[in-house]
């Protein structure tokens, strides 16, 4: 990849458990006066004991001030993508620009069927997704006269006004594992943002994953730079709390920061509902590793 433009952003990823309310927001709260950068939630609209991410991330709008909220990700054939997109932008705009948009192409068909979705092979799935993304840029752009149309396989818009557009350039990321996916990551998306856990051979999977992201970037005539590269990652800062990630918390902080100069990281985004590792991750870790990265490029 060249160069390294984007800054680094440290998150949480909490779990929107719909019988402990009170706890979900307490550990948004917690993430923002650690001087976490993002909250960010599971989104499963089949799934009766998790909140509503969109709603939850609403409310939470409003319990918070300064950090950014984003689903991790959004369950894209639940929703349409005007509908995405005026809802991203309406609480961007109320939030003064704190709302950033990663969306997953889908998964767990039987559950998605279940509730009225519609069934997509994995490559009927990709093609949605680039579909969608190109009607939610569309529906932003409200610099371009003329209606949104786009005469897709999967979303047809015929004239839908556009608008409006959000506080600031929202960020479309993307959750990808396999080639195909994250070629298009590169093409259209503004980031990516995987699980450590899922990931084929796990730290040692980046640099293929990042192969095909740089691969799918330059066939666009993007710089491969310009695109974020997110993390989600465990959250036990124990020797034994994780097959990738292991060690105390100084042992973290270089990996990460080695993470971040070798594979072109820009973002890690913790899993886990422990407030003491929440409190740590941004208080601790986050500014050490920070101040590794800036030592080793400086």
């Amino acid at each position: 990849m060249t160069g390294q433009p984007n800054e680094l952003l440290f998150g949480s990823f909490i779990t929107p458990r719909a019988d402990h309310i009170e706890q979900v927001v307490a550990l948004t709260q917690l993430s923002e006066r650690a001087g976490l950068d993002l909250a960010t939630f599971q989104d499963h609209p089949y799934q009766p004991r998790l909140l509503d991410s969109w709603t939850l991330i609403s409310y939470l709008a409003a319990a918070t001030s300064r950090i950014r909220l984003a689903p991790n990700v959004m369950n894209l054939p639940m929703r349409q993508p005007v509908v995405i997109a005026r809802s991203a932008a309406t609480l961007d705009l109320l939030t003064a620009g704190r709302v950033e948009l990663a969306l997953g192409a889908g998964g767990f068909w039987d559950a998605i069927e279940a509730i009225g979705g519609r069934r997509l092979s994995a490559g009927e799935s990709i093609d949605a997704l680039e579909e969608a993304i190109t009607v939610i840029r569309e529906i932003w752009d409200t610099d371009t006269r003329g209606g949104v149309r786009v005469d897709g396989t999967h979303y047809r818009v015929a004239g839908a006004k556009r608008g409006p557009a959000p506080a600031h350039d929202v960020g479309i990321w993307v959750g990808a594992y396999r080639p195909r996916i994250l070629r298009l990551v590169g093409r259209v998306a503004d980031g990516w943002v995987p699980s450590l856990s899922y990931l084929d051979g796990g730290l040692a999977g980046l640099a293929e994953a990042n192969r095909h992201i740089d691969e799918g970037a330059a066939a666009a005539g993007r710089d491969p730079a310009s695109i974020r590269r997110l993390l989600n990652i465990g959250d036990h800062f124990t020797p034994d709390g994780s097959t990738n990630l292991t060690g105390p918390l100084a042992e973290w902080t270089e990996q990460l920061a080695e993470i971040t100069l070798e594979h072109g990281m820009t973002g890690y985004i913790l899993a886990g509902d422990d407030p003491t590792t929440i409190q740590q991750f941004g208080e601790e870790v986050a500014p050490a590793v920070r101040e590794l990265v800036e030592k080793a490029r400086t």
